[in-house]
C-alpha cells in the first residue's frame, strides 16, 4: 500500500516556501496559465514516456535510481511500470485497478472501494491537467525562460504528515510535465525525469489489462 500512495503522490501530478526559487520569477497571470494548460490537456488522447526515478534518503550514502515506463490513454486508462532494478506495476482500466508486485497480481473494483476510487480520480486528473482545481493542494506558480514551476502544498493533515511539497516542472512549449519532485518533511525527496515522450500515438487497450 505504501508503494501505491507513493506513486499517487508522484502523479498528483507546492510549497510553503516564502521565497521564489532560484532562477525563477512569479507567474503574473495565473488564470491564463491554467486556461492554457487545461486547453492543451484536452488535445491529448494518449501519452507514452520512459522515466528515471531518483530517491534521496539522508540515511543512505547513495541515491536509489530506478527506471520504468508510463502510458496513459483516454478515457481513464493508465499504466505505471517500474522495470529496473525491480519490477512493480499499477494499471487502471476504467473501473478496474491491477497491481502486480514480483509476479503477484491483485485486482480491485475501484467503484466498490472509496480509497481506490479516490486514487483513480487523482491519477487521471493529474494526467489530464485537472489537478490545479484540486482543493487538497495549495498552488504557487513560477517561471523562467523555458519552464513553468508549480509548487503544490498539501492542505490535508494526512498528506502533510509525510509530504512537504510537490514540484512540477512544465515545458513552456507544449505544457508537458518534464519532471516531478516530491519533498518530504525530513527533506528526503524523490524526483522523476520523463524522457522519450510521445503523444497521441496508438496504444492497445490490452496494455491496461494485466494477467
Amino acid at each position: 500500500m505504501k508503494k501505491i500512495v507513493f506513486i499517487i503522490l508522484l502523479l498528483i501530478s507546492i510549497s510553503g516556501f516564502a521565497q521564489v526559487p532560484s532562477g525563477y520569477k512569479m507567474v503574473k497571470d495565473t488564470s491564463a496559465f491554467k486556461q492554457k494548460m487545461e486547453a492543451q490537456s484536452k488535445l491529448i488522447n494518449s501519452i507514452e514516456s520512459d522515466f528515471t526515478q531518483e530517491k534521496y534518503l539522508s540515511v543512505m550514502s547513495e541515491k536509489i535510481i530506478s527506471k520504468g515506463h508510463f502510458q496513459f490513454k483516454k478515457v481513464n486508462m493508465l499504466r505505471w511500470e517500474y522495470i529496473a532494478p525491480y519490477k512493480y506495476l499499477i494499471a487502471i482500466n476504467k473501473n478496474k485497478m491491477y497491481i502486480k508486485d514480483n509476479g503477484k497480481l491483485n485486482k480491485y473494483d475501484i467503484n466498490s472501494n472509496k480509497m481506490f476510487k479516490s486514487i483513480n480520480e487523482m491519477m487521471v486528473n493529474t494526467v489530464q491537467g485537472n489537478l490545479l482545481n484540486n482543493k487538497d493542494y495549495k498552488a504557487k506558480f513560477y517561471e523562467n525562460e523555458k519552464i513553468y514551476l508549480l509548487e503544490l502544498t498539501p492542505t490535508q493533515k494526512g498528506a502533510k504528515d509525510f509530504l512537504k511539497v510537490i514540484q512540477l516542472y512544465i515545458n513552456k512549449v507544449d505544457y508537458a510535465v518534464e519532471k516531478v519532485k516530491m519533498i518530504e518533511p525530513s527533506e528526503d525527496y524523490t524526483s522523476i525525469d520523463f524522457s522519450n515522450r510521445q503523444t497521441n500515438q496508438a496504444i492497445a487497450d490490452e496494455k491496461f489489462i494485466i494477467k
